[in-house]
């Protein structure tokens, strides 16, 4: 049978979409670390060997337009039978790949998540943020000043690393309740990151909600004090006040204002269903609550997307250029605020549903979302594992997990490996495979690939949490030399950790402060400062 020929879309015309504003997902199947070594601005990161997990809920939409590429090692003509067998049927590849991008003169950008960071280093470019660098804030807090500092990341990350005295508010929960923070009008506000862009658009949304405070970002975040020679805090646990009903009404009639002017329109369940019924648009439903919020009650259907890490890293929920944002919360502020910076990164279609009266609710983590049924495969559970290796040798374990996963704890012995590099590797030839990723999920995914390819294979009932469910201790590390594949899944971001090199952080500072010169050079993103 005669194979039909591979569509292909040229640069020029991927940046033609771009700037009418029509859906475009522009796919990028490499690694992440590879991926954030260069890629055009809009590409949106998703391997090869991670599609099936992921592109339920980047594209949602089987027919919205597709266009994939690599930088010539082969993955894009993987990738098309999966996408065609999960029913992806507008799918073309970027004529020369990234090469191709490259030679028809499009910009190139590195590291990740980078739309929303040349956004930020607009916003203050236009608005002109107010900031302070590291000394004088620690000046200030040595004197006694009246001021609060907020951390705008998740708690996770402040967690790990803060500023000292430091609370954490996540970047959509500022405007929500700063109000209820703050002892007094005159007590000065200092919102910081890690680095720069959630201290801009964190302290930029302060500006912007009206409060009467004096309001600045941390310049360069926690990578600028560190580089200024001052100790951070480590395992901090301060989280804001909660808002009182006078001050949530106070928010949210500061985020209907900005809502308004920006272009953000409500919605009910109406125009959400037929929304959801229109053939030619892909919807995104996200729920900006934070995520035990989420969990202990949503709208059925809706993802969970915090607002500030949304506005940070959209890219991670979104794969479609223009599609269509549903945003929603309880509370009048958090979507309206989170809408009002979308509108203004060039998304088009930004909604907000209000009214959740007679529509279906959930409770419960966000649910999973794969593209098509979980296959089949053979299974060995724990015990079993457990009786190989006693009765002498047993199976070679190769585990699925992101390489930090794989750092953290794997079963013992077991080796790192990134799917797409299993088939025809040498080592696997006669080999009695067992399949492990942190839920097992990545495992059943892969265990077919890798049996049509003639090899035995089997999955870890559980994957890695049955194995410490069952009291089986975890091993860390990861050996390089025991590894079938290099850790270059994910890329580790300057700012991240506490073992940073100072080179490295102001490298990422100076790349950063060029972002707003690389946006004129592209021309496709479509952002709209609110001035």
């Amino acid at each position: 049978m005669t194979e039909r020929p591979v569509a292909l879309t040229s640069s020029e015309d991927v940046r033609r979409l771009l700037r009418a504003g029509d859906e475009i997902a522009l796919l990028d199947l490499r690694e992440e670390g590879p991926f954030a070594a260069a890629h055009p601005l809009f590409a949106v990161n998703l391997p090869l060997g991670r599609i099936e997990e992921r592109i339920a809920g980047l594209v949602p939409r089987r027919d919205a337009p597709v266009v994939l590429y690599d930088d010539g090692e082969g993955r894009v003509a993987r990738a098309l039978p999966v996408f065609a067998a999960l029913g992806y049927g507008n799918v073309s590849v970027l004529e020369g790949g990234l090469a191709g991008w490259r030679a028809s003169g499009g910009e190139i950008f590195i590291d990740v998540n980078v739309p929303s960071k040349a956004f930020g280093e607009l916003v203050e470019h236009v608005r002109r943020t107010p900031s302070l660098p590291a000394p004088e804030l620690q000046a200030r807090i040595a004197r006694g000043d009246d001021l609060v500092i907020l951390d705008a990341r998740r708690f996770s990350e402040y967690h790990v690393m803060s500023i000292p005295g430091g609370q954490s508010v996540p970047g959509g929960e500022l405007a929500l309740r700063v109000r209820d923070i703050v002892p007094s009008a005159a007590t000065t506000v200092v919102v910081n990151c890690a680095g720069r862009t959630r201290s801009i658009i964190g302290a930029q949304s302060l500006v912007n909600a009206g409060i009467p405070n004096p309001v600045f970002a941390l310049r360069n975040g926690t990578i600028g004090w560190t580089l200024a020679g001052l100790e951070l805090d480590h395992g901090a646990t301060r989280v804001g006040e909660a808002p009182t009903h006078a001050n949530v009404a106070r928010a949210r009639d500061a985020a209907a204002t900005l809502a308004r002017r920006t272009g953000v329109r409500l919605i009910g369940p109406a125009a959400l269903s037929a929304f959801q019924a229109d053939p030619g648009r892909t919807v995104y439903r996200l729920d900006v609550r934070a995520p035990e919020e989420y969990a202990a009650g949503h709208l059925a259907d809706f993802r969970s997307a915090p607002g500030g890490q949304l506005v940070q890293a959209t890219d991670e929920w979104i794969g479609v250029r223009h599609g269509t944002i549903v945003l929603t919360d309880d509370d009048g502020v958090r979507a309206r605020m989170t809408g009002h910076w979308l509108r203004q990164l060039g998304w088009r279609e930004v909604y907000v549903l209000d009214d959740w009266a007679d529509l279906p609710r959930a409770t419960g983590p966000e649910p999973l979302l794969l593209a098509g049924p979980l296959p089949e495969s053979e299974p060995v559970s724990v015990a079993g594992l457990l009786a190989e290796r006693a009765a002498g040798g047993g199976p070679l374990v190769i585990d699925l997990a992101a390489s930090p996963a794989f750092r953290k704890g794997h079963v013992p012995g077991a080796v790192f490996a990134i799917r797409p590099d299993l088939p025809g590797h040498p080592r696997l030839e006669g080999a009695d495979i067992v399949l492990t990723s942190p839920d097992g999920l990545a495992a059943r995914l892969a265990a077919p690939e890798l049996a049509r390819a003639g090899l035995s294979v089997r999955v870890l009932e559980g994957g890695t949490a049955a194995w410490q469910a069952a009291g089986q201790a975890l091993e860390t590390g990861l050996d390089a030399g025991r590894a079938l594949s290099r850790p270059e899944d994910v890329y580790k971001r300057p700012y991240e950790g506490t073992d940073n090199a100072a080179a490295a952080m102001q490298a990422y500072l100076d790349w950063e402060f060029g972002l707003v010169a690389q946006l004129e050079r592209d021309g496709t993103h479509g952002f709209s400062v609110l001035e």
